[in-house]
């Protein structure tokens, strides 16, 4: 039986799941301002992924690095649902 599907389903599954609270927390306690983070970790990923031979490393990491572009996205998404009142604004935090 090959498990190779199934491990990289759970683990894109995870990999989502993950990202998903780190975008809100990241755009309450930052804002916006640290998407490069996101681009750093997503640029890092992209090159461990080309440089990993194994299949299931090489995987996880491109899963990885794609969910950190598009949290950049969502992270600009996330700032415009605050301001709609779908989520809490930061009162400590200042923006313009």
């Amino acid at each position: 039986m090959n498990f190779t599907g199934i491990i990289i389903g759970i683990s894109s599954f995870l990999c989502i799941g993950f990202f998903h609270p780190i975008v809100i927390k990241a755009e309450y306690y930052f804002g916006v301002r640290c998407w490069w983070a996101f681009l750093l970790l997503a640029v890092g990923c992209i090159m461990g992924s080309l440089l990993t031979a194994a299949t299931i490393p090489s995987t996880i990491l491109g899963v990885v690095a794609f969910s950190s572009l598009w949290s950049i996205l969502e992270l600009f998404k996330q700032r415009e649902r605050v301001a709609k009142g779908w989520f809490p604004k930061n009162p400590e935090r200042k923006d313009k």
